[in-house]
């Protein structure tokens, strides 16, 4: 998207997942012999039948996750309580998304292992890599290179959508990775907690049910709604495409490219065009009051032909002009 130049956004270093267990080859390597100090990052629990057919779990149900709080998976009680090492900061909440959270720990050896945990991923490893179960659910991992791996819980299947794990480690970051994932699925079958939700939050609000077809195809022609995350839906057409997204950040203020258009009802948002040609435009507005000093932000991203486009803000205001009037009410 276009991100907020106000202030340091923490990226998406990594999916979350929880995993119940690996066997032992998993990521490629016998995790008996990877390269811990001599107290070891402990082993995730066993491995089970993959289930068959569609996850019916309530636990991991769509509009459960998405009230659910990320970092406290990834507090120094909870990571301290896994024995991966030693924990000295609080967790990082993402400055740009509701659902993502992240924080480091030092193993015995004081290598450090970085976690980031995103709830409801879209991006997750291939069917192939599904490797046993974790809580009932289907987990997948994918090793890339010497010291990445992303863990994945599945919480549906076509399309799929995870909880997801990324670490970084430099010794072997899919061993931790499965052990976090593990404490995460049961966690969220013992009372895990929520956001508030006041009347009028979109934290509870489906994206894909945000605009009209009507609207939409307006401007994507024979688009159909595919979730991209509990809080972001796109609308694709071979080439174009828009997407509705909401998460937190600070009010959106007129500068940086950024400018005042009317979405009527009395909402006022803010426009920005992508620069270098490109036929891409975001349409932001504040929806109500978030934490501290964010708010609950509303966006429309409409991204059209380059060079063939010739109004994609136009576009997108069509389409954010519609969404302001499904949005939930205060």
């Amino acid at each position: 998207m276009f991100p907020d130049v106000r202030r340091r956004r923490l990226p998406k270093l990594f999916l979350l997942v929880t995993a119940l267990a690996l066997p032992l080859t998993a990521c490629g390597q016998d995790l008996g012999k990877s390269n811990f100090a001599r107290t070891t990052v402990p082993a995730a629990a066993g491995s089970g039948q993959v289930a068959d057919g569609p996850i019916t779990d309530a636990a991991v149900a769509v509009d459960v996750l998405r009230t659910i709080q990320p970092c406290q998976f990834l507090t120094k009680a909870a990571l301290g309580a896994l024995g991966l090492g030693t924990v000295d900061d609080d967790p990082s909440p993402s400055s740009i998304a509701f659902d993502t959270c992240s924080n480091k720990v030092k193993d015995p050896g004081g290598k450090e292992i970085r976690l980031e945990l995103e709830i409801g991923s879209t991006v997750v490893p291939r069917a192939d890599k599904t490797t046993g179960v974790a809580g009932g659910l289907p987990l997948r991992v994918n090793k890339t290179g010497d010291t990445d791996c992303t863990v994945a819980v599945m919480t549906a299947l076509k399309p799929d959508s995870a909880l997801a794990v990324s670490v970084t480690y430099a010794g072997d970051p899919c061993r931790p990775g499965q052990t976090f994932a593990e404490a995460v699925v049961q966690k969220l079958h013992s009372s895990p907690e929520k956001y508030s939700t006041p009347a009028g939050t979109v934290l509870t609000a489906d994206p894909c049910a945000m605009a009209d077809t009507s609207a939409v195809t307006a401007v994507v022609p024979s688009a159909k709604p595919a979730a991209s995350g509990l809080h972001s839906c796109e609308w694709k057409d071979r080439g174009p495409s828009v997407s509705v997204a909401f998460r937190p950040g600070l009010p959106p203020l007129v500068g940086d490219g950024n400018s005042k258009v009317d979405l009527g009802g009395g909402v006022t948002a803010f426009q920005k065009q992508a620069t270098g040609g490109s036929a891409r435009c975001k349409v932001e507005w504040q929806h109500r009051p978030w934490q501290g000093d964010d708010v609950e932000l509303a966006q429309v991203d409409y991204q059209g032909y380059v060079g063939n486009d010739a109004d994609p803000c136009g576009k997108a205001v069509t389409v954010a002009k519609n969404v302001v009037t499904k949005l939930p009410k205060p």
